[in-house]
């Protein structure tokens, strides 16, 4: 492999991502051999509202990060101990990087594995305070404990054909059904989902594939919403005043829903005419007003524990203004952190493979070159109602109809 170059997408301080030469990856781990691992080529790489949060400086991230966790690659190089893939294998990588041997791995909690990471359990690829993990944003990139780690695509023809929906496989489509499991989405449910970006959407079509009897979707952002409504959502207009109680009895008829999902974490925005300000724990508070008495709220909307652009000093460590005894008072269930992945990678796989889901659809997916990751980055900041999938070979370039 040492002919062969990599290029990825870097992290050059608040507002700024370059294209730029990288280290071809290595099976190593510091000093020591990396004989678990394996190295990709990459097929498609996803741009996530975590790394925007990153790229707006409103974390702690270390210029000349290789950012990028959600990846799809094939294998071109195993390592000695690699037993069950093989040199051209197509893959999805999951975001959290995970042993397989510790006691959260082994309970199926990989998001919070505890060997991946010197300063925290849980770890993932191209994320400030995530391990040091190089990202996948990448031509290239190295996956450590692949047998356990990875997905296997049944037949490699048939995953370039379904990449623009597998691509969503590594993050944000395991992540939404994660926000509607944990917020007790079933048959019949009554939904409302925070945000129409694209983990707000995957969560949408997540509580359609679990029988949810009317999905509602809240956000600001007009094409967003109109996304949302092309496959079959109700939606709030957050820009618009009002109590958002008497607009859920609009829709269904009643005051409150059965689960709620919060889909946009640390960088909300209050509502109606005040929806310019940030309100970090306003979709929190909403959440506990608007969900009924004994019902759930999914969290998989990111907090942070540092946010050095928060609105207030207490913010910027994390704590947040919350009316958690409102929670309390109506036993509600909360459920936050990393979705772990591989509780939901495999059988998600199987529906798009069997065409129950279109996920591409729904978010709406943007094919686009790793030479274009910048402009990516500013249009999907801008508010763009799509999904940024960058293609960095040209494998998967074949747009939707």
């Amino acid at each position: 492999m040492n002919n062969l170059t990599n290029r990825g997408v870097v992290f050059k301080g608040a507002g700024k991502v370059e294209v730029e030469s990288i280290p071809f990856p290595e099976l190593s781990l510091g000093k020591r051999k990396c004989n678990h691992g394996v190295i990709l080529k990459v097929v498609s790489t996803n741009i996530c509202g975590s790394d925007q949060h990153m790229v707006r400086g409103r974390t702690t991230a270390s210029t000349g990060l290789v950012l990028g966790h959600e990846i799809t690659g094939c294998i071109i190089e195993c390592g000695s101990d690699v037993e069950f893939l093989k040199i051209g294998d197509i893959v999805s990588v999951p975001f959290n990087i995970a042993c397989g041997r510790c006691r959260n791995c082994k309970e199926g909690n990989t998001g919070i594995c505890l060997n991946v990471n010197a300063s925290r359990p849980g770890a993932a690829y191209g994320y400030v305070d995530m391990g040091g993990w190089v990202g996948g944003q990448a031509e290239y990139v190295m996956v450590p404990y692949a047998d356990f780690n990875l997905l296997k695509f049944p037949d490699a023809d048939q995953a370039i054909e379904k990449i623009q929906d597998l691509t969503m496989l590594s993050d944000i489509f395991p992540t939404g059904f994660h926000g509607c499991v944990t917020a007790g989405v079933g048959p019949g449910s009554t939904v409302y989902i925070a945000g129409a970006g694209p983990v707000g959407l995957a969560a949408a079509v997540s509580a359609q594939l679990l029988g949810a009897a009317c999905i509602i979707v809240g956000d600001m952002n007009i094409e967003r919403l109109k996304q949302a409504r092309s496959f079959g959502c109700e939606t709030i207009d957050l820009t618009q005043d009002g109590e958002m109680s008497d607009k859920l009895e609009v829709i269904l008829g009643e005051r409150e829903v059965d689960a709620f999902v919060d889909c946009v974490g640390f960088e909300a925005h209050a509502c109606g005419c005040n929806h310019g300000n940030e309100a970090p724990a306003s979709v929190l508070n909403s959440a506990m007003e608007l969900t009924r008495a004994g019902g759930q709220i999914g969290i998989p909307g990111l907090y942070v524990t540092e946010d050095p652009g928060a609105v207030d000093s207490k913010a910027k460590e994390g704590a947040l203004s919350m009316r958690f005894g409102l929670g309390w008072a109506k036993s509600h269930s909360f459920h936050t952190g990393q979705c772990p992945v591989m509780k939901y990678h495999r059988p998600l796989m199987q529906a798009i493979l069997f065409e129950k889901v279109k996920i591409a659809d729904a978010v709406n997916v943007k094919m686009i070159k790793l030479d274009d990751a910048p402009k990516g980055y500013a249009d999907f900041d801008n508010g763009a109602a799509q999904k940024f999938v960058i293609d960095p070979h040209g494998l998967a370039s074949i747009q939707k109809v």
